[in-house]
C-alpha cells in the first residue's frame, strides 16, 4: 500500500508532509509530482478545488477537521492549527497572520492581521519613499531614527503588542511562513511548522476512532 501524504493547500503553495519531512511547492509543481500517490489534505484555495477533486488518489479531509467552539466560515487550516494543542495560543504567519486561542479543547476566538509583506505594500503605496525591506534585526526597545526602522518597528511592535494584549500565561505557538521570525520578538515563544500538520493527524485519529466505534 502506498504511503498516505498530508497536504495543507494555500492560496499560493502547497505544503506537504512528506516522510517527516514539510515541502513548500507551488500549486502545479505539486499536483504533477504527488498526483499518483495517496494523499490526505486540506485546502482554503478555492479556484483550485475543482482541479484537485479530480485526482482520485487525494482525498479531501475538511469535514473530519471538527473544532469545538469554531465559527462557521473559520478556515480549515486554522481550525488543524488550533486541534495541534488543547490549549495555548497560536500564531499563523503567512500572506494573512492568523491569532487563535485555545483552552480545554475548546477555541476561544482570534482575530486576523496582514501578513508582513502585505504591511510592506500597503507602504509602498503610500509613497515610494517607502519602499524598504523589514529590518529583521530590529530592536524594540528604542524609538527607531530611519524610515527603514520605523516602519519595521511600527509593523513589528503592533502585531506584537496585540498578542501579547492576549496572551495571558498561555503558551505561545507560531508558525508559517513569517513564524520563525516573528517568533523571536517573544518570550518562551514556541516556532513549529509541523502543527497544521499535527492537527490534521489528531482530526484523522479522531474520525477513525468514531468510524469504529459505530
Amino acid at each position: 500500500m502506498k504511503e498516505r501524504l498530508l497536504a495543507d493547500i494555500g492560496n499560493t503553495h502547497m505544503h506537504i508532509l512528506d516522510g517527516g519531512k514539510i515541502r513548500h511547492l507551488k500549486h502545479q509543481e505539486a499536483i504533477e509530482r504527488y498526483k499518483d500517490r495517496e494523499l490526505c489534505y486540506i485546502s482554503v484555495s478555492h479556484r483550485l478545488d475543482q482541479k484537485i477533486v479530480q485526482i482520485k488518489n487525494w482525498e479531501n479531509i475538511g469535514s473530519k477537521v471538527v473544532l469545538k467552539g469554531a465559527y462557521d466560515t473559520m478556515g480549515v487550516d486554522r481550525k488543524a492549527l488550533c486541534l495541534s494543542r488543547k490549549d495555548g495560543l497560536f500564531v499563523d504567519a503567512g500572506s494573512a497572520i492568523t491569532v487563535d486561542i485555545m483552552k480545554d479543547g475548546i477555541y476561544h476566538g482570534g482575530f486576523i492581521l496582514p501578513g508582513i509583506n502585505a504591511y510592506l505594500e500597503s507602504y509602498r503605496r503610500i509613497s515610494p519613499a517607502l519602499d524598504i525591506r523589514i529590518n529583521q534585526a530590529i530592536a524594540l526597545d528604542k524609538l527607531p531614527l530611519t524610515t527603514k526602522d520605523g516602519i519595521s518597528y511600527g509593523i513589528i511592535a503592533s502585531i506584537k503588542a496585540l498578542i501579547d494584549q492576549h496572551r495571558d500565561d498561555q503558551s505561545l505557538y507560531f508558525t508559517g511562513g513569517d513564524g520563525a521570525f516573528l517568533s523571536r520578538f517573544f518570550e518562551d515563544a514556541i516556532y513549529d511548522e509541523s502543527l497544521v500538520f499535527q492537527g490534521m493527524m489528531q482530526a484523522l485519529n479522531t474520525s477513525e476512532k468514531l468510524e469504529i466505534r459505530n
